[in-house]
This record gives C-alpha cells, structure tokens and sequence, in this order.
C-alpha cells in the first residue's frame, strides 16, 4: 500500500511538471507572438528575417554559397536607416508562420503575399512590389492555356501563394489538373527539374520567380509563361501581430527608400528594364 501511494504521489509530480513545461511552452509562443520587440530589436542591434534561401530573385544563393536578391537588398537597407543589421534565417516555408509566431525569426521577408487567410495569423507591412501567379510550361507540350491543362499534372510549392491560389479558386485551373491534386514541391527548384524531366506538364509560380530564373537559363528559349486569372497579389514583410512599432518602422522606411531613389536602384538591379509595380 505504501508503495502504491508513494508511485501515485511521483506520477503526480511528473504530471504536474509535465503541465508547467507545456504552460511554460504555451507563454513564451504567446508572448513572442503579442510583445512589442521593437526596443528589445534595437538594443540587440540585429533583426532576424525568415526566408526560403531558393527564391530567386527575392532571396537566393548564388554558387559560392552568398545570399543575395531583391528582398535581401531590402532589408538591408531599410533597417541600414535605423542602425539595425539584418541575419537571414533559412527556414522551412510551409512553416513561416509557426517560426514566426515561436520567436525563431523577427519577420517573414522573401517574396511573401499578403492575403486574408494569412491575415488571421500574421500581420502585415505595406505592399513593396506587386506579383502574379503564372503557369510555366515547356513549348513542346503545346500548353497555350489552363485548359490544356486537363489531366496533365501540375507542380506547386508546397505552402507557397500559388498553392493557396489553386485551392482557393479551384475552378480555374486545380479542377482541370490530373487527379485534382498538384504535386508539392519544398522548392521550386526541384519543381523545375521534374517540369523539365517531364515528370510534370505545369508549375504554378510567381511571376518574378519564373522571369528571373527563365532569363538566366541556359534552355531559357524551352519555356513559356501562360497567365489565368488568378489576382495580382501583394508581397509584403509579415511580422507577429504585436510589433505594432517595427510594422510602423519598417512602412516609414519604405517609403524613404521610395522618395530617395533608392527603391528604384533595387528595382533596376534585379529586374532591369522590366515594368514593376511598387
């Protein structure tokens, strides 16, 4: 009987610390995810931006292992205007938000649309660059349209606005595709190599993606870009509902980079002489 009691007693011990570290777990999520960091941010003298180190051009790495790209310049230089370095963090994509959320990353900063379901969990900066969804195929399968997509199969990032494009407004193009069901990708340069392996007829991508790595592609005249009707979308910088400070800093550095000339710059090393909407 002793040792009955004395095996509850410990059994309620472990359970009952068991429950302080999943409280504790639950507070600090919550915390990171409602606090103003911004003082503690500028004390640190760092910032930690979230990304998918393989979206080129927004932010990628080049063959030495250097990360560069449009969303990496800006960064860099909206928070040059406040005395705060950036660190780029590489994280899981489909997961940005829960890295976001946790205290892992400071901001989601990489190509990233602003949208109503995002919009539940995530807060959100200014629109810095407009974008669309474009389906990318190869020439020689004669796909001129999203309905000569019927029964073929479609590739997407997993996580990705095109993925939540597609099963948003199923009827203009996930209806058509083979079984109904797109094949996920975690980045779109495995996408590309089974669209070229012909292991997939399609891919669903972001505009700025698709003409940045199409024009430096070595078989660049294979491709060709079909647009749909999906809406233009607004990439923006994503940051925990509480940073109500940093949201403020960071729309107020925008748009000094916009009226100084330096948004321009940015626009024209990575885009060139294309037309881009800011």
């Amino acid at each position: 009987m002793k040792k009955r009691l004395m095996s509850l007693g410990l059994l309620l011990v472990v359970l009952v610390g068991l429950a302080g570290t999943l409280s504790g777990c639950e507070n600090v999520t919550t915390r990171a995810n409602t606090q103003d960091t911004w003082s503690k941010i500028k004390k640190r003298g760092t910032v930690v931006v979230g990304l998918d180190d393989s979206f080129v051009p927004m932010g990628f790495r080049e063959k030495s292992g250097k990360l560069v790209g449009y969303d990496i310049d800006l960064a860099k230089a909206v928070f040059k205007l406040y005395g705060i370095k950036v660190s780029f963090q590489t994280i899981d994509w489909s997961m940005n938000a829960t890295e976001l959320r946790n205290g892992t990353i400071d901001l989601i900063w990489n190509g990233y649309t602003k949208n109503p379901q995002r919009e539940k969990v995530v807060a959100f900066s200014d629109t810095y660059l407009k974008n669309k969804q474009v389906l990318v195929s190869l020439k020689k399968n004669h796909i001129n349209s999203f309905n000569d997509m019927t029964g073929k199969t479609l590739g997407v990032q997993s996580g990705s606005s095109g993925y939540e494009s597609l099963e948003n407004n199923p009827k203009l193009l996930k209806d058509k595709i083979a079984k109904k069901t797109p094949i996920q990708y975690d980045t779109f340069t495995n996408a590309f190599l089974d669209l070229n392996a012909g292991r997939i007829k399609g891919l669903l991508i972001d505009s700025v993606y698709a003409n940045y790595y199409i024009k430096h592609e070595s078989n660049s005249a294979d491709y060709q870009e079909t647009q749909g009707n999906f809406k233009s979308e607004d990439f923006a910088v994503g940051l925990r509902k509480g940073d109500k400070t940093m949201k403020a800093k960071i729309n107020a550095g925008l748009k000094t980079l916009k009226a100084n000339g330096t948004l321009a710059k940015i626009n024209k090393k990575w885009f060139g002489n294309q037309n881009v909407e800011n």
